[in-house]
C-alpha cells in the first residue's frame, strides 16, 4: 500500500508538471514520467503485458512522435505560447468544470448508493482466472474472440502510416 502511495503522489506531481511547465519539452518529460509510474503500477498489480505494452507503446512509441511534433512545428517558440484566446480560456473553464463535476460524482456516488445486501461486487476481482492480464491469456483473447477489431485497427494504422508518408512527399 505505501509504495502505491508513493507512485500516486509521483503520478499526480507528474500530471500537474504536465500541465504547468512553460517548455513543450519539460511537458512532454513529465507525461513520460508519469507515463512510467503508470507501468510500475501496472506490473505491482501483476499485470505485466499491460505494463510492458505502456513502456513500449506510450512512453517509448507516442512520447516520441509527440517529441517529433513539438520540433518539427517549432513549438518550443515563445511567441506561438502566448498568443491571447479568450474563447480557448472559456473552453477550458468549460471543460474543467465538467471533468471536475464528473471527478466529483465518482468520489461521493459510491457513498450515496446504498450497498447490495449479498455483496456480490466484492468478490469480483477474486473470482478472477490465474492467468488473468498475462500475454497468453491476453493473445488468446485478442486473435481468437476481437480478432476483426484486431484487423481492422492494423488497416487504420496503415491507412495512418501511408497518409504520412504522403503528407511528407508533398512537402519535400
Amino acid at each position: 500500500m505505501i509504495l502505491f502511495i508513493v507512485l500516486a503522489v509521483v503520478s499526480i506531481a507528474a500530471a500537474v508538471g504536465v500541465i504547468a511547465a512553460q517548455n513543450p519539452i519539460r511537458s512532454a518529460m513529465a507525461l513520460v514520467l508519469n507515463f512510467l509510474v503508470l507501468a510500475v503500477i501496472y506490473f505491482s498489480l501483476n499485470l505485466h503485458l499491460l505494463g510492458i505494452s505502456q513502456v513500449l507503446i506510450y512512453t517509448g512509441l507516442i512520447m516520441m512522435l509527440f517529441l517529433f511534433c513539438i520540433l518539427l512545428l517549432n513549438l518550443s517558440a515563445p511567441q506561438m505560447l502566448t498568443e491571447p484566446s479568450y474563447l480557448k480560456r472559456w473552453a477550458a473553464v468549460l471543460v474543467t468544470g465538467s471533468l471536475l463535476v464528473v471527478l466529483f460524482s465518482q468520489i461521493v456516488g459510491p457513498w450515496l448508493v446504498p450497498v447490495p445486501p449479498n455483496n456480490t461486487f466484492a468478490g469480483v476481482i477474486s473470482n478472477a482466472p490465474d492467468d488473468f492480464g498475462t500475454a497468453k491469456a491476453v493473445g488468446n483473447a485478442l486473435f481468437n474472440h476481437w480478432v476483426y477489431g484486431f484487423e481492422i485497427a492494423s488497416l487504420l494504422l496503415l491507412v495512418g502510416i501511408v497518409g504520412s508518408i504522403l503528407v511528407a512527399k508533398r512537402r519535400g
